[in-house]
């Protein structure tokens, strides 16, 4: 249509179009200065548009995310979900970030909060994704709050990715109590690990979060050659056991236990050895959310939401949309 017009129409519909949606002018300042009637000016802008000279988009990148979201709620029978931007700098797990973006662990932290109160008990489990959340949790005044650690001390994490730390970064975020499993995650022998499990204490915190309103977990991925990719149970991944995850089909690992592409619990030689929450104790817990991003972790993510631990995931917009992918694939 606007072929139609002559150069000198178009010109003039330009200029006015311009005025109008570029520089802010109202119509009766397009028609004060161009002496036209403000009649004319809003004929004008009809025409426009008409001709295709000006075209109108509504969205909003947060549009985009939201859809996301929406499409892992309904995939997964999620309670929740949050996507957000990747960053510019976005890495793998391998890297310091660990493919934790700020953003990632601010909307973590407040998904955390909104589904938190003043007495409320949060377990959490350890690494980098966790720890960031920690560090970006806004403060709260809850003195009546308690923190929980739902495994050991990896006891070889630099920093403050260890599960007894960040129960502690988060009780003082939120200004109340904390219960920490002060003890190695994995043992030397599964007799000793059962005598531990056993006392009162620690029977007491275990239980404590079992039975918490809100848990907080990373997301591990396990390599194509069954070595966890998280230095957390590095140290602990003898040849045997990676023998054992690569023949089991282990892509995942969660609080303390690995996982298949089916979300099925791997038992392995350290399993009766790991002082940590049981997987099927995991799903007691009213919210449980997830928390992990980057390159790699698409096949962990989910066979953790096909094992059903996970009833809401905090995650970056590029990892959704491969998890998304990857159900497709293997549906």
């Amino acid at each position: 249509m606007c072929a139609a017009l002559d150069r000198a129409r178009i010109t003039l519909l330009l200029q006015v179009a311009r005025l109008y949606w570029e520089e802010g002018l109202s119509q009766e300042e397009i028609a004060e200065r161009a002496s036209y009637s403000r009649a004319t000016v809003s004929r004008m802008l009809t025409e426009a548009r008409k001709a295709g000279i000006v075209t109108v988009t509504v969205a909003h990148p947060v549009e985009r995310l939201m859809e996301l979201e929406q499409r892992l709620i309904s995939s997964f029978g999620l309670a929740q979900a949050r996507v957000v931007e990747d960053a510019e700098d976005r890495r793998d797990e391998e890297s310091p970030s660990g493919g934790v973006s700020h953003l990632l662990a601010r909307a973590a932290g407040e998904l955390l909060l909104a589904n938190c109160g003043p007495r409320s008990v949060i377990a959490v489990s350890n690494g980098r994704a966790v720890g960031a959340v920690a560090r970006e949790l806004p403060e709260r005044i809850w003195p009546r709050s308690t923190t929980v650690a739902m495994l050991g001390s990896a006891g070889n994490v630099l920093g403050d990715e260890d599960g007894p730390d960040i129960c502690r970064n988060i009780a003082l975020r939120l200004g109340g109590h904390v219960r920490t499993l002060p003890l190695p995650l994995v043992f030397d022998s599964a007799r000793i690990a059962k005598a531990v499990r056993d006392e009162d204490q620690i029977l007491a915190t275990l239980e404590l979060a079992a039975r918490s309103d809100v848990a907080l977990t990373g997301i591990g991925a396990v390599g194509p050659q069954g070595r966890g990719v998280s230095p957390l149970l590095r140290r602990w991944m003898t040849p045997a056991v990676v023998r054992e995850c690569r023949e089991r089909g282990a892509v995942a690992h969660v609080v303390g236990h690995h996982l298949d592409a089916r979300g099925r619990h791997v038992p392995t030689s350290i399993c009766q050895r790991t002082l940590c929450l049981e997987p099927d104790r995991l799903k007691e817990i009213p919210l449980v959310i997830g928390v992990a991003a980057g390159a790699g972790k698409a096949a962990a993510i989910l066979a953790t939401l096909r094992g059903g631990y996970l009833s809401a995931l905090v995650t970056d917009e590029s990892t959704a949309q491969e998890v998304l992918e990857l159900m497709t694939a293997r549906a």
